[in-house]
């Protein structure tokens, strides 16, 4: 049965969070007079994201609130005893930082462009709505989109198969109707695979060796590969209608 819809990751894989929160760091780390606290500015990124998965659990287990994950963020980063409102002040300045340097990858609009007419388009994230939902408006892709669901609001998380499940039903279409794409080989991946869809990792940078393939899905460099797959009678490459 051919493909219909095509549910999409965000983070590094439509929206270069990778490239933009490296970028956003170093300028709030040198505005805030810390670069010199750390070895290198990946160093610091790394810290930082650490610290983010584990306030994030604690968020996705009720036990904090979503504004709270980020002050104790913060708290955690700095090893400071901060009040609410000085923990939110840091972290403002910093996403105001993050969000200057934000930027879709090249290859996006033209996949999006190529497959407009052939399949329909949703997003499926392990973030909140809160977050990219501005995220994908600011972006200018926000209306490509007829579903945006995430982790937070659902409930449940990839590599759940009832994420994935979750997302085809808002679409109404069973799992092996619906392509899944993302960057995780096994959060998105293997996920996508176990829960019926057709998956496709996109690998950019060829991180993953072999050993790391999760078997399942199709593995891409670039979303130029995309509409081969999907047997989308389409040219990659037009012209972009979304300027």
């Amino acid at each position: 049965m051919s493909i219909r819809a095509v549910l999409w990751d965000v983070d590094d894989t439509l929206f270069d969070y990778t490239g933009s929160d490296r970028a956003g760091m170093r300028r709030h780390l040198a505005a805030e007079g810390l670069l010199d606290a750390y070895e290198s500015v990946q160093q610091a990124l790394s810290r930082w994201r650490e610290i983010t998965d584990v306030q994030w659990r604690r968020f996705s287990a009720g036990e904090v609130s979503f504004e709270g994950q980020r002050w104790d963020r913060v708290r955690v980063f700095l090893g400071e005893e901060l009040s609410d409102a000085e923990a939110d002040a840091w972290f403002q300045r910093y996403i105001g930082h993050y969000e200057a340097a934000w930027a879709l990858f090249p290859d996006v609009l033209p996949a999006l462009d190529a497959l407009a007419a052939s399949h329909r388009h949703a997003v499926l994230s392990n973030s909140s709505i809160h977050v990219q939902d501005r995220k994908l408006r600011v972006l200018g892709v926000h209306d490509r989109f007829e579903a945006i669901l995430c982790a937070a609001e659902l409930g449940i998380s990839k590599p759940e198969a009832g994420a994935f499940h979750a997302a085809c039903a808002a679409l109404g279409l069973a799992p092996h109707d619906v392509a899944y794409v993302g960057d995780h080989p096994e959060i998105d991946g293997r996920g996508a695979a176990d829960a019926g869809l057709m998956s496709v990792w996109i690998d950019r940078d060829g991180a993953y060796t072999s050993d790391d393939d999760p078997g399942g899905p199709h593995r891409i460099a670039s979303l130029s590969e995309l509409p081969a797959i999907l047997g989308s009678d389409t040219r990659f490459g037009a012209p972009s209608t979304f300027r």
